[in-house]
């Protein structure tokens, strides 16, 4: 059953303090990366036969025509939904393109911002306790819309095979090649090329401990979006929310992962009371409630606070991924909110519209890390150059205060650089 803890009787410290950390996979995760670091194709393959059953002779990478058939095996109704989803994550992300700049002045000098894509990025979409055909589309339009010209996708492959619902939607999002792979070797894969798999410039998507770690370790290598942990939900709700409501929320990211965390912030204790009763209730009801209920026991808290202020306070504290402002008037909340990855505003908004249809995106910063980082976006897949003109005049205006600066650094030959360039200094 989840815990109701009150703020004000147990403190700050008790009530946040955030429970079980991940296992230190580093060790076999680096020696999985340096075996396909060496050997390539042929350790990708001998890791996939270990971990997900691959048979021996399996392609790694998945022919067009598959694609295609994966398409036509899908539930039409299923394909559509995921064709106005992607729409719609196109319509959200066009407004993140942004162009490069030129500062012209008349004094001789041209300043500027270039703003290039990446030539070619990696998507990692999970593949085991189940399958996110939503993290194929929220991934790669973001990259597809900012000019990247490749994006490879890996996939775990259980016995050799994709569900068709990952497939599809690898077509529906534009991904040009997908590959069969998963865990740390697939990390390794795209951050070092093997034979079959280039070499990416940057690896996206979420994944267990394994792949995780491993995007830390080969992050310097190539680039990543972010370090994903388990899933996170914070609610705040207001006495008048419907209990059936706030359970199911909770429920929706504590089925993911048994080390996600579910939280329910409120100001009453009736519905702290009726909120832990519902979840028993629809807990008997859900498919992957081993899952669910391991995430709500170890993870999940209801905590009573004395205003909604207050609970603004913690939700700022904990820094969730998603959090839901289950209030009467969200939008007299939203502006006082600083740390979060997604925020949902209102009793009708659950946090799955943003898992798949809404259009924001759900590759999100967890564990506290959206106190400093965003969701994933269309920057992510774009770098950005600098460049400088100046004229033979500008430089004689700015030569001599350039000199100085440098020469007060004791880095006489950057002043050299520019001193060599002035008149007196060039005779």
């Amino acid at each position: 059953m989840i815990r109701i803890l009150d703020y004000a009787a147990l403190g700050k410290e008790a009530v946040l303090a955030r429970r079980a950390d991940a296992p230190d996979v580093s060790r076999p995760v680096a020696e999985i990366l340096a075996a396909v670091r060496q050997e390539g194709d042929a350790a990708v393959l001998r890791y996939c036969a270990a971990f997900e059953g691959m048979p021996e002779g399996t392609a790694l990478e998945v022919p067009a025509e598959e694609i295609l058939a994966a398409c036509d095996a899908v539930d039409p109704a299923l394909l559509k939904v995921m064709q106005e989803a992607a729409e719609n994550i196109r319509a959200f992300h066009k407004r993140q393109l942004r162009e490069g700049f030129v500062m012209s002045e008349r004094n001789g000098v041209v300043l500027g911002q270039k703003v290039t894509p990446l030539a070619r990025v990696g998507l990692y979409v999970p593949g085991g306790t189940a399958s996110y055909p939503s993290t194929v589309l929220m991934d790669c339009i973001p990259a597809k819309l900012a000019g990247v010209p490749e994006v490879i996708m890996v996939t775990p492959a259980k016995g050799g095979k994709i569900a068709p619902e990952i497939l599809a939607a690898a077509a529906v999002a534009g991904v040009d090649r997908v590959f069969r792979a998963g865990g740390a070797q697939a990390v390794a894969a795209l951050a070092y090329g093997t034979e079959s798999i280039p070499r990416a410039d940057k690896i996206v998507g979420p994944g267990n401990v394994y792949v995780a770690e491993a995007k830390r370790q080969v992050f310097g290598l190539v680039d990543i979006d972010m370090i994903a942990g388990p899933s996170e939900i914070l609610i705040l709700a207001d006495g008048s929310c419907d209990a059936r409501f706030v359970a199911a929320d909770l429920l929706s990211q504590a089925e993911h992962d048994k080390n996600a965390s579910a939280v329910l912030v409120t100001p009453s204790a009736a519905l702290a009371s009726a909120v832990q009763a519902e979840l028993e209730r629809q807990l008997t009801l859900l498919p992957r409630a081993e899952i669910a209920r391991a995430s709500i026991e170890n993870n999940g808290k209801i905590i009573l606070v004395p205003t909604l202020d207050v609970g603004i306070a913690i939700a700022n504290e904990i820094a969730p991924e998603h959090l839901e402002l289950s209030v009467d008037d969200p939008f007299a909340l939203l502006g006082k909110v600083q740390n979060a990855g997604s925020i949902f505003l209102g009793k009708y908004c659950p946090e799955a519209l943003g898992d798949y249809f809404a259009g924001p995106n759900h590759t999100l910063p967890t564990g506290g890390t959206a106190r400093f980082s965003s969701p994933l976006s269309v920057d992510d897949f774009v770098k950005r150059s600098q460049f400088s003109y100046y004229t033979p005049e500008a430089l004689a205006a700015a030569g001599k205060k350039v000199a100085r600066f440098a020469q007060a650094e004791g880095l006489d030959a950057h002043a050299k650089s520019v001193l060599i360039r002035l008149s007196e200094e060039a005779k």
